[in-house]
């Protein structure tokens, strides 16, 4: 199973990249995770957030992979708690299917984004700023893996 995951936004500060990494390069080959980053649109005096989620959604789009399951990072998605994402990475893995995971930027994901994912999750009530919901995501992943396996990283 591959999964990707395409998130608005480059040159990320040092600790986002450092904490992506060491989680990245704590998972498992079976579960192989792609990092793609979409530039920001350029921002001006006349671009309003709506027009700018719509021009990142549709790079973010180009990126998905043919053929992925999509799931949407949203605030207003469902909740999941670590052992749910778990449960999930399980059927994932059975399902044979790939999926990528959208992670929007300052103004959030476009419509067309939130139109186009199988599934809406949201991480937390509050509102998260980009570059930490990568770390977050990162090590959510990672952990969910590691109950999957039993492996002590995750306690109770």
């Amino acid at each position: 199973m591959r999964l990707s995951i395409i998130a608005v936004g480059t040159k990320m500060p040092p600790w986002v990249e450092q904490g992506v990494d060491e989680y990245a390069r704590r998972m498992p080959r079976e579960l192989q995770v792609d990092w793609r980053e979409i530039p920001l649109a350029k921002r001006g005096k006349d671009n309003n957030a709506r027009q700018l989620s719509a021009k990142e959604g549709e790079q973010q789009l180009k990126a998905v992979p043919s053929g992925d399951r999509v799931v949407a990072l949203d605030v207003k998605g469902k909740r999941i708690s670590t052992e749910q994402l778990a449960r999930q990475l399980q059927s994932w893995q059975m399902s044979g299917d790939n999926y990528s995971v959208l992670i929007g930027g300052p103004d959030g994901l476009s419509p067309a984004c939130l139109e186009r994912a199988d599934t809406r999750w949201s991480l937390s009530d509050l509102t998260l700023p980009h570059p930490l919901v990568r770390v977050l995501l990162a090590e959510q992943l990672y952990r969910a893996w590691t109950i999957t396996v039993n492996h002590p990283y995750h306690r109770e």
